[in-house]
């Protein structure tokens, strides 16, 4: 859920339409409609070119997943 509302608010901010972020990421209309609607997740690759789309780094896109999650406890 954080990913979708990630790419739906830099979309927002920026007043792009899905054909304008297509445009600039080559992925397709439907794909980015898909993520934001939350039927699909999409690869790290799609997640790659909507970084480059964006000009921003990909862990900031990916950032949201790990908001409030802490990491695993090593073994000892």
């Amino acid at each position: 859920m954080a990913l979708r509302q990630s790419l739906s608010r830099l979309r927002a901010e920026r007043g792009w339409s899905y054909d304008r972020l297509a445009a600039r990421s080559g992925l397709s209309r439907r794909t980015l409609i898909e993520i934001e609607q939350g039927r699909t997740i999409g690869t790290l690759g799609t997640w790659h070119a909507l970084a480059h789309a964006f000009s921003v780094p990909l862990g900031e896109l990916l950032d949201p997943l790990c908001t409030g999650h802490e990491p695993p406890r090593s073994e000892r």
